[in-house]
């Protein structure tokens, strides 16, 4: 690892996937040992603010995609470009932090009603700082720097659950937990940095320029603002909208969306820049990996909802120590739903691995405006939640497939 000696093949998917399980079993941890602690009504709002923070992290994972796609090993040495990623990465994470703080008087009272700027401020570090992780990640992913990348995963994670333990220990609240969930996104790239940078100063460089780079990012961004609004932060629009709905129901709602969808999303999402290297680097054999992956993901989401249906609710009230309110037909619906978020995230990278953009973001932007429409409707809650849940990714998924679909009966043509 220490010269950033690269691991090319499976084994840079192993590692990925073994890192992306070590930091998902520390998220589950945070979110139990937080729940445990706390109970669902302060796990709520914990969980506003780890949403918040997400929907942004999310949304700058447009920003890791496009250096992925736009990075290239260069010959060792021959001019030291390291500057020309790392410069926007400043740039862009300056830019966000400002922007979170500027519109915070905007928002901050209807997201964060009782701490109000004490949140915002974590919030614009946390979300600064993984302005930064995101370009060195893309830049990671472009130059297959395997191991690099699967210390950055497992480091973040296990450092804020070390942090967040040691203050639920000290019996801190809120602000403090906010904290600690926003400073491990620069403290890793301070304790990583010098082991990665041998195998990326001197030896990538972007295929675009800034204006260009700019432009796409920007297009990413927006697309995986569309993919945040229906993953991480999807409980922050419970939260927005749930009127009437006791903070014990909403509590223990969240939890359940946490728990239930995380394994299959987070770890195909997590694969997605991976993915997106695959598709580009083997166009040939693109269609037949897609439909593959597809269909396995379908498949295990269809037996996991099942099982969901089946023993969900004991199984959170053993997890949980607390009764649960959450019948075991929307515990399946929850895990089921997960599969098509999955898909989504597969077919989509399959999309940007040949340039298209516009249909990229068609497809995540369609999906939260219908997530958005429906979970302001008028009806039930819970049934919102379910038709959002199914509904809205299945639309994105359909529009990606016609895509993918007409594309290569036109090449077949």
């Amino acid at each position: 690892m220490s010269n950033g000696t690269s691991v090319r093949g499976p084994n840079g998917a192993i590692l990925i996937i073994g890192a992306t399980a070590i930091a998902g079993i520390a998220g589950y941890v945070v979110t139990w040992l937080v729940y445990r602690t706390a109970g669902p009504i302060s796990y709520a709002a914990f969980a506003v603010f780890w949403s918040a923070q997400f929907l942004v992290v999310g949304t700058l994972s447009g920003v890791q995609q496009e250096i992925t796609r736009a990075t290239r090993l260069i010959e060792k040495g021959a001019r030291s470009v390291a500057t020309k990623a790392r410069r926007f990465g400043l740039l862009a994470g300056l830019l966000v932090a400002l922007v979170i703080v500027g519109t915070a008087p905007l928002w901050q009272h209807q997201v964060f009603p009782d701490e109000g700027w004490a949140l915002v401020l974590p919030l614009a570090v946390g979300a600064g700082s993984y302005a930064l992780v995101a370009t060195l990640c893309g830049s990671l992913y472009g130059a297959a720097q395997w191991r690099s990348l699967a210390l950055m995963l497992v480091v973040d994670g296990l450092l804020r659950l070390a942090i967040i333990f040691v203050a639920l220990l000290a019996g801190l609240g809120i602000v403090a937990l906010a904290w600690a969930v926003a400073l491990p996104f620069g403290l890793a790239i301070v304790l990583l940095w010098p082991a990665m940078r041998a195998g990326l100063v001197g030896r990538t460089d972007l295929d675009v320029g800034y204006r260009a780079l700019s432009w796409n990012v920007a297009r990413t961004v927006g697309a995986s603002l569309s993919t945040a609004v229906l993953v991480s932060g999807f409980p922050l629009l419970l939260g927005i909208s749930a009127g009437d709905v006791s903070a014990t129901v909403l509590g223990e709602l969240i939890f359940t969306i946490t728990l239930a969808r995380a394994p299959l999303i987070v770890t195909v999402m997590s694969l997605q820049s991976l993915l997106l290297v695959r598709f580009r680097d083997h166009a040939s054999s693109a269609s037949r990996m897609l439909l593959l992956l597809v269909g396995a993901i379908m498949g295990t989401a269809v037996i996991l909802s099942v099982l969901a249906w089946w023993i969900g609710p004991p199984v959170l009230e053993w997890v949980t120590g607390h009764p649960t309110h959450i019948d075991g037909s929307l515990i399946g619906v929850i895990v089921l739903s997960s599969g098509v978020v999955a898909c989504l995230s597969v077919s989509g990278a399959a999309v940007l691995a040949v340039g298209k953009h516009v249909v990229y973001l068609l497809g995540w932007a369609v999906a939260a405006a219908v997530t958005i429409a429906v979970m302001a409707l008028p009806i039930d809650f819970l049934t919102r939640v379910a038709v959002v849940l199914l509904a809205a990714p299945a639309i994105g998924l359909a529009l990606h497939a016609a895509w993918l679909l007409n594309r290569s009966i036109r090449r077949a043509g």
